[in-house]
């Protein structure tokens, strides 16, 4: 027999969605106003394959959290540039061509998302995260746009406070 709906199940519930313009994210020696763009952290999961006669069956395998992206504003003073600088040189000191210990480059961060009244509704903790990739950009004469330095991102886990 066809179900027939409530008029309250057909209707919208107002809510308040999350915006992408609120958020903070926390890295030790960055200021946070620098950052622009900053993704939430996301993983995959390996599979397995259970092969038993002529069929597969599928299990999750080992998950990995994927590079984060971020980009960052560089103000002339306090220079970005040279505090994402400041944290690859913990990792790898171009000089020398020393390695730096992970004790000292892997950084807790946190990630904020915040509602209209700037209370936190979502809050990460990203644990032992370092700089993967990083790029000052480039430069224009033609162009009239900021200067902007993106950066990846590596961590070893993320947790989802709430």
């Amino acid at each position: 027999m066809p179900e027939t709906l409530d008029v309250t199940a057909l209707l919208a519930n107002p809510y308040e969605p999350k915006r992408k313009f609120r958020w903070i994210l926390q890295i030790d020696g960055i200021d946070a106003y620098t950052l622009k763009t900053a993704a939430r952290p996301s993983l995959t999961f390996d599979e397995t394959v259970i092969d038993y006669i002529n069929t597969k069956r599928y299990v999750a395998g080992k998950q990995t959290w994927n590079p984060m992206s971020i980009t960052l504003h560089d103000p002339i003073a306090p220079s970005a540039a040279q505090k994402v600088m400041d944290w690859v040189r913990i990792c790898f000191e171009p000089l020398t061509g020393r390695m730096g210990y992970a004790a000292f480059y892997k950084k807790n961060i946190t990630l904020k998302v915040l509602d209209p009244q700037g209370t936190v509704v979502e809050l990460w903790d990203i644990i032992g995260a370092w700089v993967q990739d990083s790029n000052w950009g480039d430069l224009d004469y033609a162009s009239s746009d900021n200067v902007e330095i993106a950066a990846t991102l590596r961590f070893d886990n993320a947790i989802q406070q709430y």
